[in-house]
């Protein structure tokens, strides 16, 4: 047998599938080990896992101070290199830099997230992915890296939590 086995256990429906991570972790098997495949979104919460952080609020709020500060100097910088001298009025309209700072902010904002997300999620990626025809009809599918020796208890597991199947996943040619 081989030191670590890739199995694939199809579940119908979601509370099964979160029994199945329940009895998982008392065998030892981590939530690093295990990956959710669904076709609709399932939140860490539904199935009873930690939460996953991601670095989109960290580009998001680094995005919005960066283009805070570009706001700041088309603002209040620029006014004052090139002065314009209007009779009784300020060098430094507050009412247009109150605009200005706001959508500079924003812009700049929405910007640094969308690179987050796309940063984030990993895209593009080179790397081989895993489908199971079976998520396009709605079933939900747990991919494990267990240990060669635990096979047979956590195929006995799942089938035991409700799995519809549980066998070796395999690369297939598509």
């Amino acid at each position: 047998m081989t030191d670590k086995n890739l199995l694939l256990a199809i579940f119908e429906d979601i509370d099964p599938a979160a029994h199945a991570v329940d009895a998982l972790r008392g065998l030892g098997i981590h939530d690093e080990q295990v990956t959710v495949i669904s076709g609709t979104p399932i939140t860490e919460a539904m199935l009873g896992r930690k939460h996953q952080w991601s670095n989109v609020t960290r580009f998001s709020l680094g995005g919005a101070i960066i283009g805070f500060a570009s706001g700041c100097f088309l603002a209040f910088a620029t006014p004052n290199m090139y002065p314009i001298i209007v009779g009784g009025q300020p060098l430094v309209p507050v009412p247009p830099s109150i605009v200005v700072l706001f959508e500079m902010t924003m812009l700049v904002m929405l910007i640094s997230t969308f690179l987050g997300v796309f940063l984030d999620s990993r895209y593009p990626s080179y790397t081989p992915k895993e489908y199971v025809p079976e998520i396009s009809d709605g079933r939900i599918a747990l991919l494990l890296d267990c240990p060669g020796d635990m096979e047979a208890t956590i195929t006995k597991a799942m089938t035991e939590a409700g799995a519809e199947s549980v066998k070796r996943a395999e690369a297939q040619v598509i």
